[in-house]
């Protein structure tokens, strides 16, 4: 396997955010409010729309592996969208994908949030490791859903 090769996606790259994204669905159903039945009625337009916000995948051999996006939320860095193929994992990605996607929030000051679901302890070790804490704010995963997410948060203000 290559190094990594990151980038942030434009509007022009909506179908690489169309393709990692419904990968992402099919492989990890849990660890989205999202559905892969959802996203795939999804047009270029909305493709483009979301590919507007700050969205980085890393590349592997030239095929995106792995992909972080974030929004603003009430001046709060919300992280949405994480993820990386199991044949790519424990190589450094995700990390790599959120200091681009973080780092100058982070050095400004602005707090960051995600939601990670309660079952998913490998992915909350991460967070944790990356200096996101738990708040114990819980909501269902997506409507109907009997899974739990959890918010959590860096807040470089706090600390």
């Amino acid at each position: 396997m290559g190094e990594p090769d990151l980038r942030r996606l434009t509007p022009d790259d909506w179908a690489v955010l169309r393709d990692v994204r419904l990968r992402a669905l099919a492989d990890s159903p849990d660890a989205f409010g999202s559905t892969l039945e959802r996203e795939q009625s999804f047009d270029e337009k909305d493709w483009r729309r979301r590919s507007v916000r700050p969205v980085w995948v890393a590349d592997v051999d030239g095929r995106p592996v792995a992909m972080a996006g974030a929004f603003s939320d009430d001046g709060v860095l919300q992280v949405w969208g994480m993820w990386t193929d199991p044949a790519h994992r424990g190589r450094g990605l995700a990390r790599a994908l959120l200091d681009r996607l973080l780092g100058a929030a982070i050095a400004d000051g602005r707090p960051v949030a995600l939601h990670v679901n309660t079952t998913n302890a490998g992915a909350r070790a991460f967070y944790e490791g990356y200096g996101f804490v738990g708040t114990g704010h819980l909501e269902p995963l997506r409507p109907g859903s009997e899974q739990r997410i959890e918010l959590m948060r860096i807040d470089p203000r706090a600390g």
